[in-house]
């Protein structure tokens, strides 16, 4: 089936094939890619479109010695497959299968564990100047997208890069896309870059031509470079990289193999930091993902003939509840605006930004940015809404407490893909937000139980003089379009299920629905519970927390996050702080890093199912009746 690519069981089998071969190969590639993420879903177009360029770098380089950092890693799938994991891409993504991002455990030639972008310029140069230290020889190589080149880690490990002088080559691969169209004065700048009419060729006439200007005197010399700077600026090709302090080199043709090769040959013999800028066209060689990369960035399992997807179900989900209430909101009130990293469709606003087109702020990969520009539109009058995913919010962590919290500005953080995501693993899971944002004074935090009360939670965030932080999982809801009169009042949650004084059920958010099915089963084997959803993370409401702990035998916490600085150990912070001795069990996720796989086989493999939760209840049940306590862990 595929004549070239079954011979490509590591690297060193590239050197077997002619150079006439790699187009040959390449195309088996991406065929190879389409069918295989189309069984299994993943991130599809950035791939496509560096196909060439991985040929090129396992060709020129020792993926064993020499070190590849992928920023982000969603494009790490061609090398993957050439350094032998190719026969296991049918579990990508999977529970205990392959995983989407490199990943030292996973192979040798993995070096640095990737998932959030703008961090592989910073590594390679910490890899660089290590290598320096100990008197190596080895290559390092950074691969970053014109995208995740927006966030500003990137520019302070380039800053930083010019300042060292090391040996470092950085690959700026230019799409022109990250998931959503790129935005900002970068993106302009690189397109200028793009649609030069001629590059390498002027680049060096011109710089022998300032170089060779007779010094007459001290004034001509001034004049000269002067002159020289107002050339370059103007004829040079990457100016603002090379007064950065790393030679320029680019842009090139990304899918001309040869002229990869040739160029990274060119890089490894230049002293100092060396920026190559190769242009790449995402979702390469399938044309349904040339069409529309952004569709095709990350996909779940699809059709190859026609890119749709396999399941045909359409549901609303939770961020296209918090879009479309925002826009609601922004017809009444001319304050509401919405700003978001460089995602306008996965956070919901693409409706919200073709409605109210100067109301939709895209500030690209820059989440620090986004909270303090969000904090300055507050601190003017404004109401600004930040839809951002939980594992991203972790980068603006110092912003929410210095810009927004401590001046008390009514920013709005819409915490999106809170909790357990499924396949994209450890750098996505969204289960630390509960324990950093928490912490934080003058921060309002709240969780609904489904996508009603998100929608009434955003509607009471609207209204609120202060900071808010509202965190809701990935996935569809049922009963989006139910809408009622009832307002969310600050600190008081919600009895659900009250049928009995055994035990009582503390269910946060979307949690609430696994345990009102947890209570039927334990009403069926003859035990009563009483269900709560808390509704607040903060404040908590006190009063409901305390009345069913005191008259309840037992106590139980379920959420979707990890145990430590989560929900269940606030509450039992407040039972102690009231001298409330009962028999409390958090059920949460353990103190790790939980790996890639469906969010079903995740929350079943830690408890947080129904029928793991209902069966660890009784197995409670029946250890107290024998005298064992149960014990808070």
């Amino acid at each position: 089936m595929y004549k070239y690519l079954e011979q490509i069981n590591s690297p060193s089998d590239l050197k077997k094939l002619k150079e006439s071969e790699m187009a040959a190969l390449a195309k088996e590639i991406r065929r190879f890619l389409v069918h295989s993420v189309s069984k299994t879903g993943g991130h599809l177009a950035s791939n496509l479109g560096v196909v060439e360029l991985t040929l090129a770098m396992h060709t020129e380089f020792d993926s064993l010695k020499d070190k590849f950092i992928w920023d982000v890693g969603h494009q790490s799938y061609v090398h993957k497959i050439l350094t032998g994991r190719r026969n296991d891409f049918s579990s990508l993504r999977q529970y205990k299968g392959l995983s989407g991002f490199p990943k030292r455990k996973e192979s040798l030639h993995d070096h640095f564990d990737t998932g959030h972008s703008s961090t592989s310029i910073s590594a390679a140069l910490g890899m660089a100047t290590v290598r320096d230290l100990k008197k190596e020889k080895h290559s390092i190589v950074a691969v970053i997208g014109d995208g995740a080149l927006t966030g500003g880690m990137a520019f302070e490990a380039l800053n930083h890069a010019g300042q060292s002088k090391t040996n470092l080559i950085v690959i700026l691969n230019d799409n022109e896309m990250s998931i959503s169209e790129n935005v900002g004065g970068l993106s302009k700048y690189l397109s200028k870059i793009r649609t030069a009419p001629v590059y390498s060729k002027v680049k060096g006439d011109v710089e022998n031509l300032i170089s060779n200007i007779p010094a007459i005197g001290k004034t001509m010399v001034k004049t000269a470079e002067k002159a020289k700077d107002a050339i370059k600026y103007f004829f040079v090709p990457g100016v603002l990289f090379e007064e950065l302090g790393l030679t320029y080199i680019g842009p090139i043709d990304g899918h001309d193999y040869s002229a990869l090769c040739k160029a990274l040959k060119q890089c490894k013999n230049i002293s100092g930091p060396v920026l190559l800028h190769v242009l790449t066209t995402k979702g390469k060689g399938y044309s349904l993902a040339e069409a529309s990369p952004s569709d095709f960035h990350g996909v779940s399992p699809f059709k190859v003939d026609s890119g749709k997807p396999v399941s045909n179900k359409k549901k609303i989900s939770y961020s296209d509840i918090a879009g479309n209430t925002l826009i609601e909101l922004a017809e009444k009130d001319q304050r509401v605006v919405a700003i978001t990293a460089a995602m306008p469709a996965g956070t919901g606003l693409t409706t919200f930004g073709e409605r109210f087109p100067k109301r939709l702020f895209d500030v690209g990969i820059a989440e620090q940015h986004a909270v303090t520009f969000a904090a300055g539109m507050a601190a003017e009058g404004y109401k600004p809404f930040i839809p951002l995913y939980s594992t991203f919010l972790q980068r603006g962590f110092d912003q929410v407490v210095h810009d927004v919290c401590l001046q008390n500005l009514p920013v709005t953080l819409l915490v999106d893909r809170a909790g357990l995501v499924g396949n994209d693993g450890e750098t996505h899971h969204g289960t630390f937000d509960i324990s950093f944002l928490s912490c934080i004074p003058n921060l309002t935090f709240l969780s609904p139980k489904d996508g009603r009360e998100l929608k009434q939670m955003i509607k009471y965030a609207s209204k609120s003089s202060g900071p808010v932080a509202i965190r809701y999982p990935r996935g569809n809801v049922d009963n989006a379009e139910v809408d009622t009169n009832e307002e969310i009042v600050t600190g008081k949650g919600e009895v659900v299920y009250d049928e009995g004084r055994d035990l009582v059920i503390f269910a946060l958010g979307h949690m609430n629905g696994v345990g009102l099915e947890v209570c039927k089963n334990l009403e069926a084997k003859g035990i009563k519970a009483a269900l709560i959803n808390p509704r607040f993370i903060k404040p908590l409401d006190d009063y409901l927390i305390l009345q069913y702990a005191d008259k309840c035998k037992y106590i139980y916490t379920i959420e979707d996050h990890v145990k430590i600085g989560g929900f269940g150990t606030q509450v039992l912070t407040l039972l102690n702080d009231n001298n409330i001795k009962k028999d409390m069990k958090i059920l949460a996720l353990p103190d790790i890093f939980i790996e890639h796989g469906d969010v079903e086989s995740l929350h079943n493999f830690y408890g947080l199912t129904v029928e793991r939760i209902t069966e660890e209840i009784l197995e409670d049940f029946v250890a107290n009746s024998r005298g064992k306590v149960v014990i808070n862990r």
